[in-house]
Formats: structure tokens, C-alpha cells, sequence
């Protein structure tokens, strides 16, 4: 584990095979021990099989799989093939040459758990999706500081939105602790956190986020005017912020979870 959790080794290795950190895949790579531990403690108990999303060299994978996790590591870059089999030699794990976005989630154990260093560009999308499925019991994952911002953002601040909403529907959210760049090779322009998604068991909803968007998607607009931009009967949007106690001049980013819902049972109530 040596080699792989100093940038010298990293460099080493990827030099060996003829390799670079490519961009197009986000390869940042983790080289922090004292937070490979924290990551790995904060990911347990291992109750079911656990998933990793861009394994890169395999530094997570190893760790995990020395605490007694059960890995499906996937992987999009095949070029990083001879190195994972080189780094995880004697390891069981499953290892699949795939993109992420494109991986059968729905049909994962339920109660599956998910630890990955995220690759930046593919985070809200995947861990969307990952949510909308019901089947992970615990998300534990490093992303972009700005991203585990937007996450764990309160109603009435810069970073809550349509995302903070999403993750806030279906889980228990937590920033465990902030990484600075220095603890990845090669090192990137910003901070990355740790975040623990915890879910609740709640379905997808599509009419909330329906409506979630809408009031998000004009964000210097009035609550009730960017729900009227979006489609919404200017009359029933009234009598809805009315039954709420709300002002007209509410905006969206106001409003928690809880309000949004009931703004949602009040707009589609039938006439």
C-alpha cells in the first residue's frame, strides 16, 4: 500500500505502465492515508455488498477489501486494467470495465452500500440515480467541496437547490470533513469533502421534483411566478402560497423539504 498512497509512488506507477491521470475521466487519485482510514471507517458497517464507482488505482478498493468488504469495483478506463490487476493481485473482487452511468443500479442487491472517490463530472448525476433506486442502505463518497456544499445546503442559503432537495427526499445527509488538494496525485484546483447519505426509504416522486424544478429553474424570479413561467394556474399557485402562509414574494430557495411537499399535495389536488 506503500507505493500507492505517496504521489512519488502513484507517479512511479503510472510511468511503469505507460499512464497519465487522464482529465476526461477526472483522475485525481487519492494518496492521503490518515483519510483513507477515515473513509474506510466512516463506509462501515459492511451489512452488504459494496460498490465503488472509479477505483482508479485500486488504493480504496485495497483498503476496502482489507477491512472485509465484499467490492464490485467499476471502472471506466481501460487503460487502467494491468495496473488494477497488478495493485489487487490475490484480492477477491469483482472488477467491471464499464461507465457508470450506463451500470444496472436498479438491479443491485438491495441494501448494497456505495464507496467511491467520485470522478467530479459524473457525482450529481450518478448519486441522483443511485438514490431514485431504493437499494443502498449507505452512500459514502468523496466529491468536489462545492458539490457536498450543495448537498447538505439549508433552505436560505447560496448552495440550496433543486439537489439539496433531491438528497434531502431520500436521506440523512452528512459532511464528514473536507479534503485539501494535496491529499490526491495529481492534485486538483479545489477542495473535496466527504459525504454519508443515509437512506430513508422514500420513493421518487416525480410531480415534486417537477415542481422542485420549476421553482428553481428562475431563480431571481418570485416562488409564484416562476411556478406561473413554468405552467402552473396562476389562481391555484395563490390559493396554495395562501393555505401555506406564505407571501407572494417568496422565493423557492425559502422553502424547505416539508413545504415543498405540501406545495405539491395543494397544486395537485384535483378541482
Amino acid at each position: 500500500m506503500d507505493k500507492l498512497t505517496s504521489p512519488q509512488g502513484v507517479r512511479a506507477l503510472l510511468e511503469r505502465h505507460g499512464l497519465f491521470a487522464d482529465k476526461r475521466f477526472g483522475q485525481n487519485f487519492l494518496v492521503s492515508e490518515a483519510h483513507l482510514r477515515r473513509i474506510v471507517e466512516a463506509a462501515r458497517p459492511f451489512t452488504g455488498p459494496v460498490f465503488e464507482v472509479g477505483p482508479g488505482l485500486g488504493v480504496l478498493t485495497r483498503a476496502l477489501l482489507e477491512a472485509g468488504a465484499e467490492v464490485t469495483a467499476i471502472e471506466k478506463d481501460l487503460r487502467l486494467k494491468p495496473v488494477l490487476e497488478e495493485t489487487l493481485s490475490g484480492f477477491p473482487l469483482k472488477l467491471v470495465f464499464q461507465d457508470a452511468l450506463l451500470y444496472p443500479w436498479e438491479e443491485v442487491p438491495e441494501g448494497s452500500l456505495l464507496v467511491a472517490n467520485l470522478p467530479y463530472h459524473i457525482a450529481t448525476p450518478l448519486i441522483t440515480r443511485l438514490l431514485k433506486t431504493g437499494r443502498f442502505a449507505r452512500l459514502v463518497f468523496l466529491v468536489q467541496k462545492e458539490v457536498a456544499e450543495r448537498m447538505t445546503a439549508r433552505p436560505g442559503t447560496p448552495a440550496y437547490g433543486v439537489l439539496s432537495l433531491r438528497v434531502a427526499h431520500h436521506a440523512r445527509a452528512e459532511r464528514l470533513f473536507d479534503l485539501p488538494p494535496g491529499a490526491f496525485f495529481p492534485p486538483p484546483k479545489v477542495w473535496s469533502s466527504l459525504v454519508r447519505l443515509t437512506p430513508t426509504g422514500a420513493p421518487d416522486d416525480p410531480g415534486l421534483f417537477r415542481l422542485v424544478e420549476a421553482a428553481f429553474g428562475k431563480r431571481r424570479k418570485t416562488l409564484k411566478n416562476a411556478l406561473v413561467a413554468a405552467g402552473y394556474p396562476r389562481e391555484k399557485v395563490e390559493e396554495a402560497l395562501a393555505a401555506l402562509g406564505l407571501p407572494e414574494s417568496v422565493r423557492g430557495e425559502a422553502l424547505p423539504l416539508a413545504q415543498f411537499r405540501r406545495l405539491k399535495e395543494l397544486l395537485y389536488t384535483p378541482e
